[in-house]
C-alpha cells in the first residue's frame, strides 16, 4: 500500500486553508479553558482541605465560635481529603452521564451553540463554587455536591462538540498527527490551570477559581461569534466529498479488513445514493459500530489512570514528599508535557503504519514499567519530574489518541458515510464510558490511599493499564495480522 496519504500528496499544511487553522485554534483553546478550570480544583485541594478543617484556623489566633463552626466542615484533614475525592467522583459521574447526552444533542443542534453555552454556564458555576462561597463564608457539603454535579453536566458539552467540529474539517489523511497535536489541548489546559492557580494562590484559593472562570467565560463568548462548525457554512465541500475525490482507499484505521466484501454493516445503508440529506444515527447504532465498545471499555480503564494523575498528582507530591503546594502545582506540569509529546509522536507513527492499536499496545506495555519506576521516585524534584514526564508520555499519549483520533476514526467509518452526524455521538460514548471508569477510580484512589498507602495506588494503576491492553487485544491481533499480510503481499509483488 506504500506510504499513507500524508506523504503522497505533499506536506500536511499545504492541504489546509486559514479556516482550518482558525478552527484548530478555537477548538483547541476552548477545551483547554474547560480543562484549566478543572485543574484549578485539583491544584488547590490542600488549601481547601485546610480551610474546611479547624486545625489550620486556630494555629495563630483565637477565632469566635461562630466563625470556627462555619468553617468546621470536617474534624480532620483525612475526612476532608475523602470528601474531595467524593467530589471528584460526583463530578466525573455527572460528566459521564452528560457526555452520553451531549453527544446526541451535539449531532442534532448547532455545535457552536452547545459548546458556547456549556463554557459560559460552567464558568458561572465554578465562580459560585470556589469564589462566591468563600467570599460569603458559606460552606455546605450539599451545595458543593449540587454545584459539582451541574458543573459536570455542563462541562460534558465540550469534548463531543470540539471533536465533531475537528472531524468536520480534517479528513483521514494525517488525522493521527493532526489530532495527536490537537489533543494536547487537555494537557495545555492543565498547564494553564496550574500556572493560573499557582500565580494567585497566595491571595487565597478563591482567586484561582475567579481567574479561570473569567477566562473560560470570555472564551465561550469568542466561540459563539467566531467558530465555524463545518466547511459547508462558508460554501466549501464537506470533508467526505473532498475525500471521495482522492485516489486512495478510505479504509478506517480502526478496521482491519482489507477487502470491501469484509464489511458487514449492523444496519442497512443504501449504497450508491448521493449524499444529500444528513441524518444523525441512533445511540444503539453508534454502539454497534466496529471497535466502539472495545475502545470504550479500554478507555474506561485508561482514563481512570490518566485522570487520577490529573486530580491527585499535586496532592500526592505535597502529601508524600512534603513539598509546598505551589511547587507541587508547577512540578505536575511535566506529566502533561510528556502527554503532549506522546500523543503527537504516537499519532504520527500510527499514520505511517495506518494502524492505531499496535502503537497503543506498545506504549501501554512501556507505561507499566514507567509506573513502577515513578512509584519508587526518590525525594528529588529533578528525578521526579523526569520520571513524571516519561509516565505522561506512555499514559497520556494513548489516552489522547483514543479520545481524539480514534474517536474520529470510529465516527467516520465507511459504514456511516452519508451520515456524518455520528461523530459527537460516538465521541460521547467513548469518552462517557471512560469517564465512568475515571469516576469510580477517583473514589477508589482516595480509599486505597487512606487505608493502604500510595504504593498500593500505583499497583492499582498498573492493574488498570493491563486491563486496557486486554480490552483492545482483539484489535491488536487483527491489525498486526493485517500489517503482516500487507507486508507479505508487498514482498511477493516485488
Amino acid at each position: 500500500m506504500g506510504w499513507p496519504n500524508i506523504f503522497q500528496r505533499g506536506t500536511l499544511l499545504s492541504r489546509f486553508s486559514h479556516h482550518h487553522i482558525v478552527v484548530f485554534l478555537l477548538t483547541f483553546f476552548s477545551y483547554s479553558l474547560l480543562h484549566a478550570s478543572r485543574k484549578t480544583f485539583s491544584n488547590v485541594k490542600v488549601s481547601i482541605s485546610k480551610q474546611w478543617t479547624p486545625s489550620a484556623l486556630n494555629k495563630s489566633v483565637e477565632l469566635p465560635v461562630e466563625v470556627w463552626n462555619s468553617n468546621h466542615l470536617f474534624p480532620s484533614a483525612e475526612e476532608a481529603t475523602l470528601f474531595l475525592g467524593t467530589l471528584d467522583t460526583i463530578f466525573l459521574f455527572s460528566y459521564a452521564v452528560g457526555l452520553f447526552i451531549s453527544g446526541i444533542v451535539g449531532d442534532r443542534l448547532n455545535l457552536r451553540w452547545v459548546l458556547s453555552f456549556g463554557m459560559c454556564s460552567s464558568a458561572l458555576v465554578v465562580f459560585v463554587f470556589g469564589t462566591l462561597t468563600e467570599w460569603l463564608h458559606f460552606y455546605s457539603m450539599g451545595l458543593y455536591c449540587c454545584l459539582w454535579i451541574v458543573n459536570g453536566l455542563l462541562q460534558s458539552t465540550g469534548w463531543p462538540c470540539v471533536v465533531a467540529v475537528m472531524g468536520n474539517w480534517f479528513g483521514k489523511a494525517g488525522r493521527g498527527v493532526v489530532f495527536g497535536l490537537w489533543s494536547a489541548c487537555a494537557s495545555v489546559g492543565n498547564i494553564l490551570g496550574a500556572c493560573l492557580a499557582s500565580s494567585v494562590l497566595q491571595y487565597g484559593y478563591e482567586y484561582a477559581f475567579l481567574v479561570t472562570a473569567a477566562v473560560q467565560f470570555a472564551g465561550g463568548i469568542i466561540i459563539f461569534f467566531g467558530l465555524l462548525v463545518s466547511p459547508e457554512e462558508i460554501g466549501l465541500p464537506a470533508i467526505e466529498a473532498k475525500e471521495n475525490l482522492e485516489e486512495d482507499s478510505h479504509r478506517p484505521l480502526i478496521n482491519g479488513a482489507e477487502n470491501e466484501d469484509e464489511y458487514e454493516p449492523n444496519y442497512s445503508i443504501q449504497e450508491g445514493s448521493p449524499i444529500t440529506q444528513v441524518k444523525a444515527i441512533s445511540f444503539y447504532q453508534a454502539c454497534c459500530l466496529p471497535g466502539v465498545i472495545l475502545y470504550s471499555l479500554a478507555y474506561a480503564c485508561l482514563k481512570l489512570v490518566n485522570y487520577s494523575f490529573f486530580f491527585w498528582l499535586p496532592f500526592y507530591l505535597s502529601n508524600n514528599f512534603g513539598w509546598k503546594e505551589a511547587e507541587a502545582d508547577k512540578l505536575s506540569i511535566w506529566y502533561d508535557v510528556g502527554g503532549i509529546i506522546g500523543g503527537t509522536l504516537q499519532g504520527f507513527i500510527s499514520d505511517v503504519l495506518q494502524k492505531r492499536a499496535p502503537v497503543l499496545a506498545l506504549s501501554l506495555l512501556l507505561a507499566v514499567g514507567s509506573l513502577v519506576g515513578y512509584s519508587r521516585s526518590p525525594n528529588n524534584k529533578s528525578i521526579n519530574a523526569l520520571l513524571m514526564a516519561v509516565t505522561g508520555f506512555f499514559i497520556g499519549g494513548p489516552s489522547n489518541m483514543i479520545s481524539s483520533a480514534i474517536s474520529a476514526d470510529l465516527g467516520r467509518q465507511e459504514l456511516i458515510q452519508g451520515s456524518s452526524e455520528a461523530l459527537a455521538t460516538v465521541t460521547g460514548i467513548v469518552d462517557g464510558t471512560g469517564s465512568i471508569g475515571a469516576a469510580v477510580g477517583q473514589y477508589l484512589v482516595s480509599l486505597i490511599q487512606d487505608n493502604l498507602g500510595w504504593m498500593w495506588v500505583f499497583y492499582f494503576f498498573i492493574l488498570m493499564t493491563s486491563c486496557t491492553i486486554l480490552f483492545i487485544s482483539p484489535l491488536i491481533v487483527r491489525e498486526i495480522s493485517s500489517l503482516t499480510q500487507r507486508r507479505q503481499a508487498r514482498i511477493l509483488s516485488e
